[in-house]
């Protein structure tokens, strides 16, 4: 009998953080072969209504999704709620499924539902984890030391930066910025050091446009798109002796928190609602720190839920 995790179809709708996630699952659940992984682009009305079952849901990915279902896997892994259409179509044709994140119905329509603890979604079939899954090891990180080793000669220390941007529910805007830039600059005034400051999609350019011209003569790196070259995202977490974080972002959080270095939040307090609670969740077990006027670096556990999710997907999924 073919064993159930040995060759899983990863389903997400192109978004990275999705695809960095049910990836992310995936690899830790099969690390060989790679996954089978699919990218759904959903049709009105489905992509509107997803995951909710309407008439005709075998079309709403396409005649090639519509084919695949025809021979559906063993397991089936998505994240987003349009995904979760997918999965919920492939479990009615006996594939076991798992879906990452809260897909907003009832959770009975999967066999298993992954959720962050800040969502509050509970249920007899919901696995719940602090943050969000990504693929942040001990592999992982000597990998992106190995593929970055000029970081590495960088002067010590490296303050590592991931810059979000404002959402709805984070008030990061350019006051915030400003303010976590004065700490840097003091922090570099009174230890030296590099800094590598790496933007996200949600960036805006005034403050790509700013990091550039306040640290422009500051050893280290700055990455804000294509145009800087190779995204050095990796090598920086590998390298990192400390991580500054913007508060926006539950997955940048959760990857820095997985290395073994110091992370600190500029003004957690910005956040608001789920984002919120999950910050304090770290900050009350002292996995981070708020941006202060001085760095409080001390060795740290790294936070690796991924591992735990997946032996929980095995045990729970074998029975």
């Amino acid at each position: 009998m073919p064993d159930l995790f040995s060759n899983p179809w990863a389903l997400h709708d192109g978004a990275a953080g999705h695809r960095r996630q049910v990836l992310a699952l995936a690899e830790a659940l099969a690390p060989s072969p790679s996954p089978r992984e699919l990218e759904l682009q959903a049709h009105a009305p489905w992509s509107w209504l997803a995951p909710r079952r309407l008439p005709g849901s075998e079309r709403a990915f396409g005649p090639a999704f519509e084919s695949a279902l025809g021979e559906p896997p063993s397991l089936a892994l998505g994240a987003g709620r349009r995904a979760a259409l997918a999965t919920r179509l492939l479990r009615e044709r006996g594939s076991r499924v798992v879906q990452v994140l809260d897909p907003r119905i009832d959770t009975r329509h999967w066999d298993l539902v992954v959720a962050p603890e800040h969502d509050g979604l509970r249920g007899p079939n919901v696995l719940t984890l602090l943050g969000s899954l990504n693929p942040v090891d001990d592999a992982w990180l000597a990998q992106g030391r190995a593929t970055f080793p000029s970081l590495g000669e960088l002067p010590g220390p490296r303050t590592v930066v991931l810059l979000g941007g404002p959402t709805p529910a984070v008030r990061f805007d350019r006051a915030a910025f400003e303010v976590m830039a004065a700490v840097l600059e003091h922090w570099l005034a009174m230890e030296g050091g590099s800094l590598l400051l790496i933007g996200s999609r949600r960036t805006p350019a005034m403050m790509a446009t700013l990091a550039r011209r306040y640290w422009a003569d500051t050893p280290g790196r700055r990455w804000f798109g294509s145009e800087d070259g190779e995204n050095p995202y990796a090598g920086a977490l590998g390298w990192a002796d400390r991580i500054v974080v913007s508060p926006d972002s539950v997955n940048m959080v959760s990857e820095a928190c997985a290395t073994g270095a110091p992370v600190y939040v500029p003004e957690p307090e910005r956040a608001s609602g789920r984002v919120r609670r999950y910050l304090d969740t770290l900050l009350a077990r002292g996995r981070i720190r708020p941006l202060g006027r001085l760095p409080h670096d001390a060795p740290a556990e790294p936070l690796r839920e991924t591992p735990r999710i997946a032996a929980l997907v095995r045990e729970r999924l074998a029975t």
